[in-house]
């Protein structure tokens, strides 16, 4: 389970997971750095609230902000979007996504659980806090990143760690991995986690079905990372994994199959 902590430290937080990979397992929502000699780049980064944490996490690395050469991400939720547009604005940084989560990522479209669902089922203490948290994180506040545009495959291979886009939609529209081939890691966003703060298990998992556009799509597409060869995963929510993913995509189809109708997470 992803804790929630107002005492969020680099030092212990942040971790290179492979050559020049940095996990940052934040409060709630992760993200990721990536550099080398030519410079880095940000995957992800957190909620609104998370930015001071983002910055944090870039100067204890020796990096400015302002010298990101893209923030990418994975899906246009509001915990992983959270600095995109600070990024863009005070630094004209590059952010990209996948041309089918474009319109998402730029606020022209929704595709995120709604108050309304969670409302429903904040009678859970767990759905409660992680509500409490998600507000005061800045998740009803959120401006969307105007400015993001598609990337294509050119770019991206242009970047630090030539990361490689890999559909995996159901999550939302245009949920993405990304690989990085020569770490041999893979961000895998939330196309499944090890964690979250409502969940009561660890491991790898599919986010409770409120979160996705289409679970069912979800989960069917998340097989086409089984032949990837990246064992050090990097999930949206939770800790960094070491596991082939053909490993963790069984686990989750078993997940799923063990599941009846009558017992699926309202």
């Amino acid at each position: 389970m992803q804790q929630q902590t107002a005492g969020w430290d680099p030092a212990t937080s942040l971790s290179e997971q492979a050559p020049g990979v940095y996990f940052a397992e934040g409060p709630a929502s992760n993200w990721i750095v990536v550099r080398d000699g030519t410079g880095f780049i940000l995957i992800d980064s957190g909620y609104p609230d998370d930015r001071r944490h983002v910055i944090a996490s870039l100067r204890h690395l020796g990096l400015e902000p302002a010298d990101a050469l893209a923030l990418l991400v994975t899906h246009g939720h509001v915990d992983h979007t959270g600095s995109a547009a600070f990024f863009s604005e005070s630094f004209g940084t590059p952010v990209l996504c996948a041309p089918a989560e474009l319109a998402h990522v730029q606020g022209k479209e929704k595709h995120q659980v709604t108050l309304g669902q969670v409302l429903r089922r904040a009678w859970r203490p767990r759905v409660f806090r992680w509500m409490v948290h998600a507000i005061r994180a800045g998740a009803l506040a959120a401006g969307p990143a105007t400015q993001a545009e598609a990337w294509d495959d050119a770019t991206l291979k242009a970047l630090p760690g030539s990361p490689v886009a890999i559909s995996v939609p159901g999550h939302t529209p245009g949920n993405a991995a990304i690989l990085l081939p020569a770490a041999g890691a893979i961000a895998v966003g939330d196309s499944f986690v090890s964690g979250h703060p409502i969940s009561r298990t660890s491991g790898p998992q599919m986010l409770h079905s409120m979160y996705h556009s289409d679970r069912a799509a979800a989960l069917a597409s998340v097989r086409t990372l089984a032949g990837v060869d990246a064992p050090v995963v990097l999930p949206g929510h939770g800790p960094a994994l070491r596991i082939q993913l053909d490993e963790a995509v069984a686990g989750l189809v078993s997940q799923a199959g063990s599941a009846s109708p009558g017992r699926r997470r309202k």
